[in-house]
């Protein structure tokens, strides 16, 4: 298993639309950057929140979510209250080929902020908007900056395509547009 570069991702984005929209490099001026780097991909988060409130004293539990658990919010900078938890989704949608496994790591600039960045692995042949997950671990509000970079994902080609993919086997979250809440099968 081999992490790809620049080159790689550009030319599978290009004849395989791995990620749309695709930024050929890394944007940055006055942004918390985005596009393409050298051996990854900056995602920005889109301009949809689900951010986590207490407000009906809903428990989260993940076999049974309630959507009471949070509020809708659609912007250009959201703010995450203190010690709290957002859901977003990437600007981009992304098709992880057969023999790659995607791996997303958060940016430096919002962990300096204390804003920590979890997305879990993007399997070979999944495909959909990547469902980010944003923690707010500092006493202040934060804010979080739609259509800017979040996280960065890094490609890594195994020598062989995966026996059985996630496409192959239905997963639950498989071409998920928008926000996606948990959910059990």
């Amino acid at each position: 298993m081999s992490i790809k570069n620049d080159r790689w991702i550009r030319q599978m984005s290009q004849s395989h639309h791995m990620i749309e929209p695709f930024t050929e490099k890394q944007i940055s001026k006055g942004k918390i950057s985005y596009g393409l780097s050298s051996f990854g991909y900056d995602i920005r988060v889109g301009r949809e929140f689900k951010i986590f409130t207490n407000t009906f004293s809903s428990i989260v539990d993940p076999k049974n979510f309630d959507p009471k658990s949070f509020m809708d919010f659609e912007g250009d900078v959201a703010v995450i209250p203190p010690n709290s938890f957002a859901l977003a989704r990437s600007v981009e949608y992304m098709k992880v080929p057969r023999d790659v496994l995607c791996v997303c790591v958060g940016k430096s600039t919002y962990a300096r902020c204390g804003i920590i960045t979890n997305v879990t692995p993007l399997e070979p042949g999944w495909e959909g908007h990547i469902t980010l997950e944003i923690s707010n671990t500092t006493t202040l509000p934060a804010k979080i900056y739609a259509n800017e970079g979040l996280v960065q994902v890094l490609f890594f080609q195994s020598d062989e395509a995966c026996e059985t993919s996630y496409a192959d086997r239905s997963g639950k979250y498989q071409g998920q547009r928008g926000i996606t809440i948990p959910t059990v099968k």
